[in-house]
């Protein structure tokens, strides 16, 4: 990471997001765990199934439009990579109580075991990254990134410059 003079904090901050955003667009911890574990789908697959579980997690259904929203891929694309869950076992397709239409993805029980081993190691690495720090500092870092992510989904902020 390119490292600034300035010690202002929106300087720091920009430059550590960048580099996060980079190291996420190079998948970088999906690869390595793809090397590590024989993961049994791909990265993308692996996405899909983030977004269906953290949907369902905050009570909301989930549909392959929704999926190519949140993905930023085209509807072909999303049913695609939907479509590869459902094989693999990992998502099914259910019924919507109110729009006959609609076809809410959701976890099965492979798919949340699955989920589960790829949020254990995130978490190792994330851990591992944090070696050293004390239990103050990983409380601290949890409790501001966690905030920070929040403010960074208000209105006002600013979204639209990536």
């Amino acid at each position: 990471m390119r490292r600034n003079t300035s010690q202002r904090p929106e300087v720091l901050i920009e430059q550590a997001m960048v580099a996060i955003r980079r190291r996420q667009s190079r998948k970088a911890l999906a690869r390595q765990a793809e090397r590590e574990h024989a993961l049994p789908v791909s990265i993308a697959v692996t996405e899909v199934l983030d977004i269906v579980e953290h949907n369902g997690d905050s009570g909301r259904p989930t549909t392959v439009t929704d999926l190519g929203r949140f993905l930023g891929i085209d509807q072909p694309r999303a049913s695609k990579l939907a479509g590869q869950a459902i094989t693999a076992g990992l998502l099914r397709r259910a019924a919507d109580q109110h729009d006959g239409r609609r076809s809410p993805l959701q976890l099965t029980a492979a798919g949340r075991a699955y989920l589960d081993q790829v949020h254990r190691y995130r978490r190792t690495q994330f851990a591992s990254a944090m070696s050293g720090w004390t239990d103050q500092e990983r409380q601290t870092f949890a409790q501001l990134l966690t905030r920070f992510v929040a403010a960074l989904d208000q209105p006002g902020t600013g979204q639209s410059a990536t």
